[in-house]
């Protein structure tokens, strides 16, 4: 590794962080530092439904307290989709894309009626429903102001991509891209225009990342995303996926089950070096 190495955390601000997050956030800061390089903070704050200010005002002051700091500006992808909305077109125009009008309990009942469907990294794949669409069904259902969101044409995209896809994972070496555990996925999702795996991919390709560090449970979406990065040409960065910090029972920490959070840990006279002990990067 060399300083070129560029990192980043990106969080979402619809809650709280807690210990989980300090150690995702703590081994993107670690890997820049030990290679002499730079750490980047992204807030990914596309969902305005779910996304508040005041999370955002705290995440920072939940890193600061951890002891890291970030480049600014702080890229905000709100502030940014007209961009992804040009990288949707860019793969609409290639022919990647197709509209699809089913609401989630359509694509339950085709999916018990076909007696189930292929599963993939997160359940059943979507089955195909409105790409089997002709171009005037689709075309007659947008004029008509169905609304629609957008999904990937799997196959096409990875006829386009071509074969032998490859990416660098520290923990686990070379790792051949099998996008096919995760079929059509949405890529402009109807309520907000854009996506995560879309707006994620053209992030670390525009800030320069060259290491993106976060959880194992994102592991399958790095087939997808090695994917995108050869259909619009990006770079692929190397990864490394880390294991998830887990309660006593064995279930990963996460914001819905409102775990102990940093605020409040810190408002309890916690330590850093504690928060470092209990995550594991301190002995």
């Amino acid at each position: 590794m060399t300083q070129d190495v560029v990192t980043r955390f990106a969080p979402s601000p619809t809650g709280l962080l807690h210990l989980g997050h300090a150690y995702s956030a703590l081994m993107a800061w670690n890997l820049a530092q030990n290679c002499g390089g730079r750490f980047l903070l992204r807030i990914e704050d596309i969902d305005g439904t779910r996304c508040r200010p005041e999370y955002d005002a705290a995440l920072k002051e939940d890193l600061k307290w951890l002891g890291i700091n970030w480049e600014e500006p702080v890229r905000r992808q709100s502030e940014h989709r007209p961009e992804y909305s040009s990288v949707a077109q860019q793969l609409w125009q290639c022919g990647l894309l197709y509209p699809c009008f089913c609401s989630r309990a359509e694509i339950l009942r085709e999916i018990e009626g076909a007696g189930g469907a292929p599963h993939g990294a997160d359940g059943p794949l979507y089955p195909g429903i409105c790409r089997r669409l002709s171009v005037d069904e689709a075309g007659a259902r947008i004029r008509r102001g169905d609304q629609y969101a957008l999904r990937l044409n799997l196959q096409r995209a990875i006829e386009v991509a071509g074969s032998g896809l490859v990416w660098t994972d520290l923990q686990r070496g070379i790792q051949e891209a099998r996008p096919e555990l995760l079929g059509d996925v949405v890529m402009v999702r109807r309520d907000i225009g854009c996506s995560y795996h879309l707006c994620v991919v053209w992030d670390d390709a525009l800030q320069g990342v060259t290491h993106v560090s976060r959880g194992e449970d994102l592991f399958e979406a790095t087939h997808l995303h090695r994917l995108l990065q050869a259909v619009l040409n990006l770079p692929t960065p190397v990864y490394a996926h880390h294991g998830l910090l887990r309660d006593a029972s064995g279930r990963r920490l996460a914001k819905r089950d409102r775990d102990e959070t940093l605020t409040a840990l810190r408002e309890q006279g916690v330590s850093r070096e504690e928060i470092l002990r209990r995550v594991g990067l301190l002995s």
